[in-house]
């Protein structure tokens, strides 16, 4: 009788593939700890002859790199928390609610996601310029208050959940916004945290629009200031490996936290159209 494998035989093709995504982060890391001697050397080395900290080091005291930081945590706190708020209050609004113009209301959100960021980014410059946020974190912010995308997510998660929940909810004399706050948002738990996820990787890697309406170094985000590390002539790599590690670490974080939640919501949200 054939021994049956412990693991899925799926694992045999994606444990591999997962080892090719994984090694550039395997090597942005080991390339912190490097000088930029070893770096710049030819044949490039994979790991380094000892543990070196001068690009953290150097880092931490030549640049506001701790400001950065602040910066894109409250950037990406904002996004995230208004994301959650306005994005399922329209995603339900348009699953449950029937008022005249829904349909095609939602068609025209959705075909703002076909307009290129390139299109928007000077009347969004000029419209910012007016009312005097330009050159401020509210600039960096405000465009990922709410996003087509989110409203679609959320709009396709409830579409999947039972209706009759609600509507026992109603009969047992709650109000419309007392049903979605207390019956459905604990329902959609797995999809505010896929919500989240996405909104948080969106706008703490944000780098094209913060780097036009930003231009105050104490005001740059975390990849606005690493990218002021790359020259035409001259690249501190140490410093550059080391700032995107620490960039990074809280995406991975944040990921393994909710993973669960979000391969969760991807096995509802295509279920109803």
């Amino acid at each position: 009788m054939r021994r049956r494998l412990p693991f899925s035989a799926w694992h045999l093709l994606l444990m591999p593939l997962a080892l090719i995504f994984v090694l550039p982060l395997v090597q942005m890391v080991l390339t912190s700890f490097m000088t930029n001697g070893e770096i710049n050397q030819f044949p490039p080395k994979l790991i380094p002859t000892a543990i070196h900290l001068g690009g953290y080091r150097a880092l931490l005291t030549e640049t506001p790199i701790l400001r950065w930081f602040g910066n894109t945590v409250l950037v990406s706190v904002v996004s995230v928390v208004s994301h959650l708020i306005l994005c399922s209050t329209a995603g339900y609004g348009f699953a449950r609610l029937k008022f005249a113009g829904r349909g095609i209301a939602f068609l025209v959100i959705i075909a703002t996601v076909m307009i290129p960021l390139q299109l928007l980014m000077i009347p969004t410059y000029l419209m910012f310029a007016r009312i005097g946020i330009v050159d401020t974190l509210a600039a960096a912010f405000v465009p990922w208050l709410a996003s087509a995308f989110g409203i679609f997510l959320m709009r396709q998660f409830f579409l999947s959940l039972p209706v009759e929940l609600e509507e026992a909810a109603l009969i047992d004399g709650c109000s419309t916004w007392r049903t979605f706050r207390s019956i459905v948002l604990p329902l959609a738990r797995p999809a505010l945290a896929t919500l989240a996820i996405f909104t948080l990787l969106s706008s703490w890697n944000d780098l094209l629009w913060p780097l036009v309406a930003i231009s105050d170094d104490n005001r740059f985000t975390l990849q606005v200031g690493l990218a002021n590390f790359q020259g035409t002539r001259r690249t501190e790599w140490s410093q550059l490996m080391a700032g995107n590690v620490i960039a990074t670490a809280p995406l991975i974080l944040a990921f393994l936290f909710a993973q669960r939640k979000f391969i969760a919501t991807m096995s509802f949200t295509g279920l109803k159209g």
